[in-house]
């Protein structure tokens, strides 16, 4: 599972870097979604645990260590937008001739917290949908590696 957490962890960082400086930073919550599912079922495969419930605990556990990883680059993002803003403030004013655009100082705290929230929510959405990437592989090939059900005495 820390394994699988750590391997989709690094996708996830290039990712919700280039998605939140590049696009939007809202666009890191789809790659929280494809990301937390994959590194469920991945830490499935590679830890082959024999319960539903271990299979999920474990997909939980490599979903939250992947958006872990976005804490990072959601912070990350955020600075190099601001830095962005501030140096290049006439751009901004250029295509928004009649829009007041906020001072720089607020402008780091807006993308501070903006990214501090964005990240949070990446974290939950990942480790929820590593439970459900873990569910899925337990289902579709855990089955065959779960020891034989004992019948009752």
């Amino acid at each position: 599972m820390i394994k699988s957490g750590l391997l989709f962890g690094a996708g996830m960082f290039l990712l919700v870097l280039l998605a939140s400086v590049f696009a939007s930073p809202f666009c890191a919550l789809c790659v929280a979604v494809l990301m937390g599912l994959g590194a469920g079922y991945v830490a499935g495969a590679f830890d082959k645990p024999v319960s539903s419930p271990e299979a999920t605990r474990k997909g939980a556990v490599a979903g939250a260590i992947t958006g872990g990883m976005s804490i990072l680059a959601q912070m990350l993002a955020s600075v190099i937008s601001a830095v962005l803003y501030q140096t290049n403030r006439s751009y901004y004013v250029s295509l928004c001739p009649n829009t007041q655009l906020p001072d720089p100082s607020a402008y780091w705290v807006i993308q501070l917290l903006m990214g501090c929230c964005l990240a949070v929510v990446n974290v939950a959405l990942s480790a929820g949908l590593g439970v459900a990437g873990g569910a899925i592989w337990f289902s579709t090939s855990g089955k065959k590696h779960a020891p034989p059900a004992q019948p009752a005495p």
